[in-house]
């Protein structure tokens, strides 16, 4: 394939400060990125302070869910009206937002302003990454990737240690304040140095099929968090907002085949390569989520662990991810995407064993082992599916590809939060329905909050301490289950993959 190049991208070029952008570009990235680690390592101590355990997975899930849907509204707006002033726009909702959740007195109060953070955020990983794209060659891209994967790795070994020490010492509302002087330095260095000649064309924006994503995903996500646990699974309200789900997403099918400028363009999925990369995407994603949120608790609730070494748990899946993803760019030349990404299957099944296989009594370095598996596995594949995608493509689909994969994974995040939430508090009312009344312990889901503030822990009486701890280890084993089989079947999709593609155009 040959160089393909932005009509805008020579011009920018003598104007744009193409160092310090790239600079602001990762600021706004690190901020995104380090969000996910750092509340993930808050989360034990914000349920321990303002209560409402069944409310856990909304935390995430309400960043999620609007961060999902806005990732190819704001491609599609950065196009029409030019990159910087919709970064700019995404920025201040998310600062807005995130000053908002360091204010919460309650969970639903924190859920509705995680709604207003995940609004903004949708706009920062993709907007960045487009920014890059506009101003460097794709011989220069290559080189600068490796820029763009430090600021995950940087984030996710800072994001758990900050976390965990701002929790320990200050407070958890500044793991959501500390985004305030990133944002607008980020803001200052756009406005600074990138300097961009918007080409002025009539777009139509998809809003139809905005609208009918959002409720198609919103449907199912309150079904997923809430079936089993709150509603049986046969109840009006369940089956209701499935068949909600099943038709706004038929709908949205019929109205993106029909859309002259559609969100998510089918044609680019008839690729067999690009179908696989983000089928398997959205199952990774479920995986991510799965062992991000719900790792914190485990070691702090019943390890009885400091919420640093819950941190540092999760900070060996962020060393392992950005180390594969430097060898990974390296083997795709030698043994091709297909080879490449079997790897990284092979090691996420082996890190799911690790969880599935997780008790107290392992302690936090299995935990740790488990997660640095994880992350070698999601380095290897996340790469090999970029650069896959990217050469598939010509410079016209090459945004709208990038936001398709990303989208896929926000999707799989987003599903797995709610899915993965609903196992967990399910597993645990059933299991203090039969244990507790066993011990003559009336004990509700929130009583899993007590384990998550230490200081309310210590006073427990120790058969209703063993009780919920034993409650969230059977649970956490559950939902690792649904996790190994997500990471099998990441396995079975990417051995679907062409065996002859090679990098390269």
């Amino acid at each position: 394939m040959g160089q393909e190049e932005n009509p805008r991208q020579k011009e920018n070029k003598r104007e744009t400060k193409r160092p310090l952008v790239l600079a602001t570009v990762m600021l706004a990235m690190f901020m995104g990125a380090i969000e996910a680690t750092i509340v993930s390592t808050a989360m034990p101590a914000i349920v321990g302070d303002l209560g409402g355990f069944a409310l856990y997975s909304w935390v995430f899930s309400a960043y999620l869910l609007m961060n999902a849907v806005t990732v190819l509204i704001y491609g599609k707006l950065s196009d029409l009206f030019g990159r910087k002033p919709i970064l700019t726009f995404g920025i201040i909702i998310f600062l807005i937002g995130s000053v908002l959740c360091g204010i919460a007195e309650s969970m639903e109060m924190l859920i509705f302003f995680r709604f207003i953070q995940g609004f903004g955020a949708g706009a920062v990983m993709p907007i960045a990454t487009t920014i890059v794209g506009d101003i460097y060659t794709k011989e220069e891209r290559a080189k600068i990737q490796g820029y763009l994967s430090s600021v995950w790795g940087i984030s996710a070994i800072s994001g758990p240690a900050l976390g965990g020490l701002l929790v320990e010492y200050v407070s958890w509302r500044y793991v959501f304040w500390i985004n305030v002087p990133l944002g607008f330095l980020a803001i200052a260095g756009l406005w600074l140095f990138l300097h961009e000649n918007v080409e002025k064309k009539k777009h139509k924006i998809d809003y139809p099929g905005a609208i009918l994503l959002t409720v198609a995903i919103s449907a199912l996500m309150i079904v997923l968090v809430e079936g089993g646990a709150h509603w049986p699974w046969t109840s009006t309200k369940s089956i209701g907002l499935i068949s909600i789900s099943v038709f706004a997403f038929i709908l949205f099918i019929f109205q993106e085949k029909r859309a002259a400028e559609p969100m998510m363009p089918f044609n680019i999925w008839s690729e067999r390569s690009i179908f696989i990369a983000n089928m398997t995407s959205m199952t990774t994603g479920l995986m991510l989520i799965g062992i991000s949120s719900f790792l914190p608790a485990f070691v702090q609730g019943v390890m009885e662990r400091s919420p640093i070494v819950a941190g540092f748990t999760l900070t060996a899946m962020s060393i392992g991810w950005p180390i594969a993803a430097t060898v990974s760019g390296r083997l795709l030349l030698k043994i091709g995407y297909r080879t490449t990404s079997v790897i990284g299957g092979v090691s996420l099944i082996l890190g799911s064993i690790m969880f599935v296989t997780l008790t107290p009594e392992a302690g936090p370095l299995w935990a740790a082992a488990g997660s640095f598996l994880v992350g070698v596995g999601m380095g290897f594949t996340s790469t090999a599916f970029i650069v896959s995608i990217q050469s598939t493509v010509s410079w016209q689909q090459r945004g709208i590809a990038t936001a398709a994969n990303m989208f896929m994974r926000n999707l799989g995040n987003t599903i797995g939060a709610a899915l993965l939430g609903g196992i967990l508090n399910s597993s645990i009312i059933k299991y203090m329905k039969e244990n507790g009344s066993n011990q003559g312990q009336d004990l509700s889901i929130d009583a899993a909050n007590l384990l998550l503030n230490e200081t309310e822990r210590l006073k427990l009486p120790s058969e209703v301490k063993a009780i919920l701890q034993d409650a969230l280890t059977n649970s956490l084993q559950t939902v690792y289950i649904v996790v190994l089989g997500f990471a099998i079947v990441s396995l079975l999709l990417i051995l679907l993959m062409p065996k002859n593609e090679k990098t390269g155009d």
